[in-house]
């Protein structure tokens, strides 16, 4: 079953008039590259984000959806299911694990810290956390930013997506263990020489966040972001099992073709934490993403710190805890993507967050789904401007986004 509708309320009009109260930051771009002048957004293509979803749950996912605020209007699309042993259809106000999305929350609450003047983005790691890594050159930034050159150890740990799922499943780590498991392994290369994405540095940033405020993750992430934004459907639970309230089921593809697929809605995420156990929902997102630039978060020069982009590959850049990623009518978008078992999602807005979409399909290690999923972002800030097939030549799916593990071919 398909929906597609657009919604206003009161409640919307308010949250959208609070925003635009705050002026747009402009992002930087990379040395040498010319700045370009923001382009006038079309409307969403709702047809076209219907035929994707359509063809996400085609490829192998129970259920998909897609929510975009347009600032006074929303636009909520949905197509298969949340639970396939209830049989209940999937909705946009269902709450999922948001994954690698857990990343850039992270990140801002460091550069809270940095405004505050209580930590250097350029000072090393082992100024605050003494003896942790081996190498003092390991900046704050270099870790913020995928360039610390640490092993990702959920390359090993989900070698195999199943048993290693199930090996920590319902396991509870600190986040020493963690980065133990990372230094056990070369460094991929030496600091700020280049980016290699790794859940190790998002580790690292939750134990900065905690050694510095003195309190876990999940007190910095309410009292900074969750409450202050009014995201009622965002948790930080770790290391609780279950997701509270109404969600989807997330379901992990099996490693050998024809499986039956793995509910892994319950775990701890444990092998996670500060890179990937936030729960939320679409709206949550696309309110904290639209937040986030318009400058509601953080300082202008600290959104300008996270908007300072490494090239990925050629549509896609890295700041700190920030994605960029340039579409096929020439409009660039900014968030994250997140993959957790169970859960794909892709959370971006405009530069000037005047446009969010959040996608999500509950199912991962499957790269068809992921790579269907990726083609949401052209109707929604593209519009009847780009084609489908326009749309999969110009949003390759890197490895880093699907982190744990590389999704088995279908």
């Amino acid at each position: 079953m398909v929906s597609a509708k657009v919604s206003s309320s009161a409640v919307l009009a308010a949250v959208a008039l609070s925003l635009l109260a705050v002026p747009a930051q402009a992002a930087p771009t990379e040395a040498g590259a010319e700045p370009r002048p923001a382009a006038a957004l079309p409307a969403p293509d709702t047809a076209g984000m219907a035929a994707v979803l359509d063809a996400v749950v085609a490829k192998g996912a129970p259920g998909a959806l897609a929510r975009i605020d347009d600032g006074t209007k929303v636009y909520r699309t949905t197509h298969g299911v949340a639970d396939r042993t209830t049989g209940r259809a999937i909705t946009t106000g269902d709450r999922f694990r948001v994954g690698s999305v857990t990343k850039t929350f992270s990140a801002v609450v460091l550069l809270q810290l940095a405004d505050e003047g209580r930590l250097a983005l350029d000072a090393p790691v082992n100024r605050y956390l003494p003896g942790l890594l081996p190498d003092d050159r390991i900046t704050v930034r270099h870790v913020l930013g995928h360039r610390s050159g640490l092993y990702d150890y959920t390359d090993d740990m989900f070698a195999n997506s199943v048993s290693g799922f199930e090996s920590v499943r319902n396991k509870v780590f600190t986040y020493r263990q963690l980065v133990d498991l990372s230094l056990q392994k070369p460094r991929t290369n030496a600091p700020g020489a280049a980016y290699s994405y790794s859940n190790t540095n998002f580790v690292v940033a939750g134990m900065l966040i905690e050694r510095i405020t003195g309190h876990g993750v999940r007190t910095e992430y309410e009292d900074r972001i969750f409450k202050p934004l009014g995201l009622r459907d965002t948790f930080y639970l770790h290391p609780d099992t279950k997701i509270p309230g109404q969600h989807a089921h997330g379901y992990l593809t099996a490693d050998e073709a024809g499986a039956r697929q793995v509910d892994a809605t319950d775990q701890t995420v444990s092998w996670a934490q500060s890179a990937g156990a936030i729960i939320s929902t679409a709206r949550d997102l696309d309110t904290f993403y639209s937040a986030l630039l318009r400058g509601r978060l953080t300082s202008a020069s600290g959104l300008a710190e996270m908007e300072r982009f490494t090239r990925v590959n050629a549509t896609t850049s890295y700041g700190l805890g920030l994605r960029r990623r340039e579409l096929s009518c020439g409009i660039s978008v900014y968030g994250h993507t997140g993959a957790v078992q169970g859960y794909y999602t892709y959370a971006f807005t405009t530069e000037d967050g005047r446009r969010s979409l959040t996608a999500l399909a509950n199912a991962s290690n499957d790269s068809a789904v992921l790579n269907t999923l990726a083609e949401t972002l052209e109707p929604a800030f593209c519009g009847k401007r780009a084609a489908t097939a326009a749309a999969r030549t110009r949003t390759p799916v890197e490895r880093e986004d699907i982190a744990p593990a590389a999704p088995r071919e279908q």
